[in-house]
């Protein structure tokens, strides 16, 4: 079980505190998804959602990069 997961309302990372999805929980993601990467982006886009209404104040371009760019 990954120490690294969100903390919430911040969405900042519970085992490294940087922005979550952190490298490491990406790493575990993409290993946790290997046969199923639309599984992985509709997982994705529902925490998407969630952080989305949390983090009004961040710009929305950022936080799909953030929680989307990174699985293509």
């Amino acid at each position: 079980m990954t120490t690294h997961h969100p903390i919430k309302p911040a969405w900042t990372c519970g085992g490294c505190a940087g922005e979550w999805p952190c490298q490491i929980r990406r790493l575990e993601l993409r290993a946790e998804y290997d046969h199923a990467p639309v599984s992985l982006t509709l997982y994705l886009a529902a925490q998407f959602v969630d952080a989305a209404q949390d983090l009004a104040h961040v710009p929305a371009g950022h936080l799909h990069h953030r929680f989307l760019g990174w699985t293509r």
